[in-house]
């Protein structure tokens, strides 16, 4: 293989992209991975439809035979109509966008049984219909992960895709997109043309070519993402004539630095593109909304979980004398001081405990210091203490700090003041200025796995790309992490 000359740091010459001589259409076409992939999916939808359709029919039983007419136009149009959204593909939208697209569907599908059946429902074949779509909603997206997993270990989910750009640059990329393989992107190489230094970064893929050479990639390539962040915009312009790139979809990768990419929009400026920026969770009628979704949910969840926290508080009474409960000074809104209501999991003498431990362990210190955890904490409570803290159980009583509006469901989780002080100040300024959560994306994604680099990182996110459809993503995620104790120390 003759690698070219430029080096990394170098304009590039986009010119070398000439149009491949062995197409990649067939890549397009039909395959035996997409029917397994089409399959799995559509398997899974239809059996969330049947459950879906049973469980009304215990929790709601319909008033007329018109019901059945309703499910029947369900199942006829569940298929075409996920596969029109785009919920067929081999790779395609994000988790989160997923998400929206499915329950997009499930309203569209309701609103479809309602009018084939309107001229004889009744109240009860309403309620019927409004618990189907939401099971299917919800059983729907559940099922489909089940079955993604699988798919994304055998390597039958995910577009095959090449990285193009600079060395230092794609080897980030590709970092982030092999530990992301639900963004449904799985790299198989890079292009480039060797670095000036002749040094090469740790890639963690195979260099497939050089930029003059790109004609001579395999077909099964369906994605190009050119890692542009150090590009100028005419070399940008340049690099998006698709004709001149043997792939069917290219993704333009620029530093856009922190800004929200969640619904992030391009506008027509006449010569030049616009990225439209919205930061939502600052917005006072999205707030307004947030705040009422807290309640619809708080409400309910807090009749329903009073039993049990009152059966955990007794087993925390047995297992050590004294409170069951106990209250903890968080940094809340805007810095204000922050009382969390929880069930108490360690000794009563917890913190010289810990000082105890951290003075004759150095491990111990050093992990303290990284997690403000530790995986063998001797302040725990024995059984009751692990098993609550595993299942964050000692959690629900901040049902009560979301009923008062201190706290909302989904949003970054209320740190103590050492933990808050560990963080920049402009980053703590940021964080403040949202409603802290019950749970948020740190616990669905790491949990006590990550350090304050990751929470830092994914509170970013968080609070740079709300919307209602993240807060519901991460409520329904937070169920799995809860059950898996996935990540939970």
């Amino acid at each position: 293989m003759q690698w070219g000359v430029p080096s990394a740091t170098a304009q590039m010459d986009w010119s070398k992209l000439a149009p491949s001589t062995a197409s990649s259409h067939h890549a397009f076409r039909w395959s035996p991975r997409r029917a397994v992939v089409v399959a799995a999916l559509m398997t899974c939808d239809y059996l969330a439809a049947a459950i879906a359709v049973a469980a009304s029919e215990i929790l709601v039983p319909p008033a007329s035979w018109a019901w059945a007419e309703g499910a029947l136009v369900l199942f006829a149009a569940l298929a075409p109509l996920h596969a029109f959204i785009g919920l067929y593909g081999c790779w395609g939208p994000c988790p989160i966008a997923r998400l929206r697209l499915r329950a997009l569907g499930a309203m569209g599908l309701g609103v479809a049984m309602v009018a084939v059946t309107a001229a004889w429902n009744s109240t009860a074949d309403m309620a019927a219909i409004g618990v189907v779509t939401a099971l299917l909603f919800i059983i729907g997206y559940y099922l489909e992960g089940m079955a993604r997993l699988p798919l994304m270990q055998s390597g039958l989910w995910g577009a095959p895709t090449v990285l193009i750009g600079s060395p230092e640059q794609c080897a980030q990329l590709a970092r982030t997109l092999l530990e992301q393989p639900k963004l449904g992107l799985n790299p198989i190489g890079i292009v480039c043309d060797p670095p000036e230094s002749g040094q090469w970064p740790d890639t963690a893929l195979p260099v497939l070519c050089g930029m003059a050479d790109m004609h001579r990639l395999p077909g099964v390539v369906e994605v190009a993402i050119i890692a542009a962040s150090d590009l100028k915009g005419s070399e940008v312009a340049e690099a998006t004539h698709l004709s001149r790139l043997p792939f069917a979809h290219v993704i333009v990768a620029e530093g856009t630095g922190g800004i929200p990419n969640l619904g992030l929009r391009t506008r027509n400026l006449g010569s030049a593109v616009g990225l439209e920026v919205r930061f939502d969770l600052f917005r006072s009628g999205n707030l307004a909304v947030k705040r009422a979704v807290d309640l619809l949910v708080a409400i309910p969840a807090t009749i329903v979980a009073a039993p049990l926290i009152a059966i955990l508080a007794l087993a925390i009474k047995f297992a050590d004398p004294g409170p069951a409960f106990y209250r903890q000074r968080r940094v809340g809104r805007d810095g204000r001081v922050l009382n969390v209501l929880k069930l108490r999991t360690m000794y009563g003498n917890a913190e010289e405990r810990l000082r105890e431990h951290l003075q004759d362990n150095p491990d111990a210190q050093a992990e303290w210091a990284r997690f403000f955890k530790l995986s063998a904490d001797p302040r725990v409570l024995p059984a009751i203490g692990h098993f609550l803290r595993r299942s964050s159980l000692d959690e629900l009583p901040q049902l009560w700090n979301i009923l008062r509006g201190e706290m909302s469901l989904v949003g970054p989780r209320p740190f103590p003041d050492y933990h808050m002080n560990s963080f920049d100040t402009a980053f703590q300024t940021l964080r403040v200025s949202v409603p802290p959560g019950l749970t948020g994306l740190w616990q669905v994604s790491s949990r006590s796995g990550g350090d304050i680099d990751v929470q830092q990182e994914q509170d970013l996110f968080y609070i740079r790309n709300w919307s209602i459809w993240l807060d519901l993503y991460i409520i329904i995620e937070t169920f799995p992490a809860v059950f898996t104790a996935r990540g939970a120390k």
